[in-house]
């Protein structure tokens, strides 16, 4: 979404963790290497091979599923066609794995490699190249230079990882991709609300709907979520709330926010006392994660999102 970037980590040196570079790291880069005719390419895809080796063993250290052979970094075609060190996780995407340099204060994280990246882990690599660092990560990145000191701590690498995990991809709704329980909006609200929300369907928009339970027995409301290409890279987002089947007004004082990554709330609403439905609407780009919020009282309930 278009939210303020991470606050600037200036103790990353706390939360670092540091691999041995074995012997089969070193064969596998030097047989990525020999696939390589030109030297300057043959060295970075050499360093880029490393990296991902000392990703791929910290995140299964710490109980992460990942499939090297499914990552680009792992194609001699696209090593050769691409300045690319990605790694698949399994369940959540490909993870950017990028080499830094002894003493280097920025990382170099090439525009090819900006998409399609569920974050960028910063490894620091030793002269003698017998040992890697992850120094930390970024969620995003806007710049093919990234200073060392704007990394997020790697402390906080595992929690980005499986909050992935548990949000809603709304690329694939475009592509008639969707996870239960989202279904068609007549299988929720009555015919009426269901007509009206068609009304106003935008070209080349989906909408799907949820049931919510607001923890209270036969007390729910259906949450409306809709999207459109905006442009090449903007999508339009809509959030509306409306009561179920059998229901007219949505209960009073219910909230309904929208959280951006850091959880901290972007835009919210909420309904009066004879409100029929509640809604928010904003943009995002490819590979934003923000949350959508119901309030009622003391009870709450968040739906994770990525676009």
């Amino acid at each position: 979404m278009n939210v303020a970037q991470p606050t600037m980590n200036h103790n990353i040196e706390c939360w670092t963790f540091t691999i041995p570079l074995a012997l089969s790291a070193h064969s596998r880069a030097e047989q990525f290497r020999g696939y390589q005719s030109n030297p300057q390419k043959a060295k970075q895809v050499y360093l880029n091979t490393l990296a991902v080796y000392a990703v791929n063993v910290y995140l299964q250290c710490r109980g992460f599923e990942t499939d090297w052979e499914k990552s680009d970094s792992c194609n001699p075609a696209m090593q050769a066609l691409m300045d690319v060190a990605d790694l698949m996780v399994e369940n959540r995407g490909k993870l950017e794995c990028r080499p830094v340099l002894p003493n280097a204060e920025i990382v170099c994280i090439p525009a090819e490699v900006w998409e399609q990246r569920i974050g960028y882990v910063a490894v620091q690599l030793s002269e003698s190249l017998r040992e890697a660092t992850l120094l930390g990560f970024v969620k995003k990145v806007t710049s093919e230079e990234l200073p060392l000191n704007q990394l997020r701590s790697l402390e906080e690498l595992p929690r980005h990882l499986n909050q992935i995990r548990s949000a809603i991809d709304l690329s694939k709704w475009f592509e008639n991709i969707f996870a239960a329980p989202w279904q068609a909006l007549d299988a929720v609200l009555n015919p009426k609300a269901t007509q009206l929300a068609f009304s106003f369907r935008k070209a080349q928009e989906v909408k799907r709907c949820k049931l919510i339970e607001l923890g209270t027995p036969n007390q729910a409301v259906a949450m409306i979520v809709a999207i459109s290409q905006a442009s090449e890279v903007e999508i339009d987002i809509s959030v509306e709330v409306q009561p179920p089947q059998g229901q007219t007004y949505l209960p009073s004082n219910l909230q309904l926010m929208v959280l951006d990554e850091n959880a901290e709330t972007v835009i919210d609403t909420h309904a009066g006392s004879d409100n029929q439905s509640i809604q928010l609407e904003f943009s995002g780009e490819p590979g934003d994660h923000f949350s959508v919020k119901v309030v009622l009282g003391s009870f709450s309930i968040a739906e994770n999102f990525v676009i």
